[in-house]
């Protein structure tokens, strides 16, 4: 296991057996990984196109479900490129395990999803290629306006019929997605009971609205998974959410991953420099962990 940062922060004698007990789940779920693929591999799964009202608008979004049955919902935050193949991919693969999952389309306030085309060649170091980018982050970073997106689409997911109403939400982000789970968690503290980032940016800043901020609001687990260079660029990031979550009690995991650049989970990302950024071995080891979770919260 490549893991060089682990959240020491809680020195209770509950958050110890806290975290022996996540442990232990994710033994079991190893152990039991061959029953699950084959269930899930004859589970039948509907997909949805489907329109959420929010204040600002009408998002657009995808909701993924198996046919039959209620089950656990889920909110997928995507990276910077938007809900695409990929991100339905990975919500198919998460609703093959019994979640009810919903892929919102972030920049619903621009355009419709799909807002890139084919993402093999974009460069994050071309000025031109960045060019693209605050035009449809901006709306989404206005005041309230991630919160208020967020509160739409849990209690989009909490009207559902395929939504279990009796087992808590859970929510996942990855690069711009990270903060969102915090906001996520924040404004549904009351329903959300786990939340995980993935190579997350910006969950801390030295603004007055900081996302790590968030932490008194939050009832959820969360697993927080950091990558190399992003550990590099802001070591002290990761003291500051366990110290944010130590706190406020919230019980978190926080991993940095040795070997994996920011993006790493998400198989279509572009190749930055001659090297790839979508790393296999590490981004099963992290979907492991979002098991994991899943399973210990929202079970």
């Amino acid at each position: 296991m490549k893991s060089d940062d682990r959240d020491h922060s809680a020195d209770s004698a509950a958050d110890k057996r806290s975290r022996r007990d996540f442990v232990a789940l994710s033994a079991a779920v190893g152990l039991t990984a061959a029953t699950h693929s084959a269930s899930a591999a004859a589970m039948k799964l509907i997909e949805q196109e489907v329109e959420i009202k929010t204040r600002d608008g009408t998002a657009d979004a995808a909701f993924i479900h198996p046919a039959t049955g209620a089950h656990p919902g889920v909110l997928i935050w995507t990276d910077i490129f938007g809900l695409r193949p990929t991100f339905r991919e990975m919500a198919k693969r998460l609703a093959s395990q019994g979640y009810a999952v919903l892929v919102p389309n972030p920049f619903y306030r621009t355009a419709k999803a799909p807002v890139f085309g084919d993402i093999a060649n974009f460069n994050f170091q071309s000025d031109a290629d960045r060019a693209k980018l605050p035009p449809l982050t901006g709306p989404l970073n206005a005041p309230g306006a991630a919160q208020s997106d967020a509160t739409a689409y849990l209690a989009f997911l909490d009207a559902q019929p395929q939504v279990n109403k009796a087992k808590k939400l859970g929510t996942q982000g990855y690069c711009m997605g990270g903060p969102l789970v915090l906001a996520s968690a924040a404004v549904g503290h009351d329903r959300v009971g786990a939340g995980a980032s993935f190579h997350g940016g910006g969950l801390v800043t030295d603004k007055s609205d900081s996302p790590h901020l968030l932490a008194p609001q939050i009832k959820a687990r969360l697993y927080i998974a950091i990558a190399s260079n992003d550990d590099m660029r802001q070591p002290d990031a990761k003291d500051k959410l366990r110290e944010a979550f130590a706190a406020a009690q919230v019980p978190a995991e926080i991993e940095v991953y040795a070997d994996a650049q920011h993006g790493w989970c998400v198989a279509d990302m572009p190749v930055q420099n001659g090297k790839p950024i979508y790393n296999k071995p590490d981004a099963e080891r992290a979907w492991s962990k979002l098991l994991a979770l899943y399973r210990t919260t929202l079970a």
